[in-house]
């Protein structure tokens, strides 16, 4: 008879993501898995594989749950600019903040620690940043048929300036944060949408 687990996976599963958010692939080791989500290295292996397992699963599970709220600010009905400026704005003040800005963001900071050499998680971080592309796309596409945006402006192509601005928002930020330099990124990102 098989035996029952005597855990959530789900949580367990929460519980990996933050300590990789945390401390990244390389500075997390399964013993510490281990003592982070208190189950057993046998446990582990047979709900998640190994240790780079459990990782993709995480990431993904990040971005699962970051895209939809995006998705939802940005297509409420009215308005599109302002709800794109305020995301320019929040990025930047989270950039600037603790403790969010020494986290920064789980899908820049695997692209920066993993996604050179690492298909499965360039993989990720691929979609994600394709689906803020996207949604910033729509939501741009939406002000300029709107008026908001004159129509010379290029939807997708100002979707991809803003999203390069906001990853590099985070490295900067977790970087260490230099106010004028968020700033002044923001104002520059922020008068394009004039």
């Amino acid at each position: 008879m098989a035996r029952t687990k005597e855990f959530d996976p789900d949580a367990a599963l929460q519980s990996a993501l933050e300590l990789f958010w945390e401390r990244g692939y390389e500075a997390t080791s399964m013993a510490d898995l281990v003592a982070h989500l208190g189950i057993a290295r046998a446990s582990i292996y047979a709900t998640f594989g190994n240790k780079h397992d459990l990782y993709l699963a995480a990431l993904d599970r990040y971005r699962e749950a970051r895209n939809p709220e995006l998705f939802e600010e940005l297509s409420q009905p009215g308005p599109v600019l302002p709800a794109v400026r305020a995301l320019v704005e929040r990025f930047a003040r989270q950039a600037s903040e603790e403790p969010t800005r020494l986290r920064g963001c789980f899908l820049t900071n695997t692209a920066a620690e993993l996604a050179a050499h690492d298909a499965g998680a360039a993989r990720i971080v691929e979609c994600g940043w394709n689906q803020m592309e996207t949604n910033l796309t729509l939501a741009l596409t939406r002000a300029r048929a709107q008026g908001e945006l004159g129509p010379d402006r290029d939807p997708q192509a100002l979707a991809r300036f803003l999203l390069v601005v906001l990853q590099g928002m985070r490295v900067v930020g977790k970087a260490g944060p230099d106010a004028h330099r968020l700033r002044d990124a923001t104002q520059q990102a922020l008068s394009l949408l004039d």
